[in-house]
């Protein structure tokens, strides 16, 4: 039997994309050599990019007005939500598909014609098995490589009551964290995981290469004495690394894979959990203008990754006084050329000349 629906991967983008071809009554195929591992991560979205079918119990919680602390607090106008990584990876139902534990050594693509018609797209796994189906979508993510930038965080889960700030922090760049102002810059992240609990996680936004998670520990550790908080080294413990660009966007590739994720924030899931349903229909995911909203976004990397470490608070100081409409088409319209644009165009001539200078040069 050949299946309509082949993913390689099984997490949230290849969970998402399969759960949604099961609702379609379409017959999936999971390839991953962990399928049925539990998620840890945390994962967090702005609310207005979810789609309507997502369960309401896979949010942990719903911020109204996140923080960011630039050279001062302000306030975000864009209601934030932090995902309950367990509840959202039941959420997403995979009763009714095939769960291969394997590896994918290969993905053949059709290349010719047959007396039958086209080749089926097939998969030749570690096992040495061959799977065709209908359609074969890779959402197995992007390999890390000395050549991509990255993304690193270290953090630790803490009861609310130890934690004295009510702020949910999207970024707090306060040089409370013992870094050196020469030295690569980092932000704190503090967001709800449930009424009684917060994640304080240190963040290294890019890097090429990114701080490892040791002087991340170290730091964090730093950054909560400072603010009356000692831990006691019990605390869960979250380490991030991934790289924040790649992939291919082409129908065949889904999430990161598929080059969904934003190469300046690091966040794709929710886009992965819009686009399912896109994806299924056969509905263009990379119009041009999509390709070229990616293009500038992975220039606006570039730029971020060429600024001196301690001109990174004047920037995002910049960008988050940008009116919300703006700062939402950078962030998340990605098939608005204009709007992408002109949002880059608002930030560069917000900022003062000092940096304009290195982002010309980038």
């Amino acid at each position: 039997m050949t299946d309509d629906l082949l993913i390689c991967g099984a997490g949230p983008a290849g969970r998402a994309l399969a759960h949604r071809a099961l609702a379609h009554g379409l017959t999936v195929t999971i390839v991953d050599p962990h399928p049925r591992r539990r998620w840890t991560p945390t994962y967090a979205a702005w609310a207005d990019e979810l789609p309507e079918w997502l369960a309401p119990e896979a949010l942990a919680a719903t911020v109204d007005h996140p923080v960011a602390w630039t050279t001062r607090r302000i306030e975000l106008d864009r209601r934030y939500v932090v995902f309950d990584t367990p509840a959202l990876q039941d959420s997403l139902d995979l009763t009714g598909a095939r769960l291969l534990e394997d590896r994918v050594a290969e993905i053949i693509r059709p290349a010719r014609h047959t007396t039958q018609g086209l080749d089926l797209p097939a998969v030749r796994l570690a096992s040495g098995r061959i799977l065709p189906a209908g359609r074969v979508i890779d959402a197995r993510g992007v390999p890390r490589s000395p050549a991509l930038a990255e993304q690193t965080a270290f953090g630790v889960m803490v009861e609310r009551d130890r934690w004295p700030d009510p702020d949910t922090l999207f970024m707090d760049w306060r040089d409370d964290n013992g870094a050196k102002p020469d030295e690569p810059p980092s932000f704190l992240y503090a967001v709800p995981l449930a009424d009684d609990r917060v994640l304080l996680e240190e963040t290294c936004l890019a890097g090429r290469p990114a701080l490892d998670p040791a002087t991340l520990r170290t730091r964090l550790h730093h950054r909560l004495r400072s603010r009356g908080l000692t831990l006691t080294g019990t605390e869960p413990v979250e380490r991030v690394r991934f790289p924040l660009h790649g992939g291919k966007p082409t129908p065949a590739a889904f999430g990161a894979a598929g080059a969904l994720m934003h190469p300046a924030t690091g966040y794709s899931v929710a886009t992965s959990l819009r686009l399912a349903d896109a994806v299924l229909a056969g509905d263009p995911t990379w119009p041009l203008s999509a390709r070229a909203v990616n293009l500038l976004r992975r220039k606006g990397l570039r730029a971020l990754l060429a600024l001196p470490p301690a001109a990174l608070p004047q920037f995002f100081d910049a960008f988050f006084q940008l009116s919300p409409a703006v700062q939402r088409a950078y962030l998340s319209d990605r098939e608005n050329l204009p709007a992408t644009a002109a949002a880059m165009f608002s930030l560069f001539t917000a900022l003062p000349w000092s940096l304009r200078r290195h982002l010309i040069r980038s």
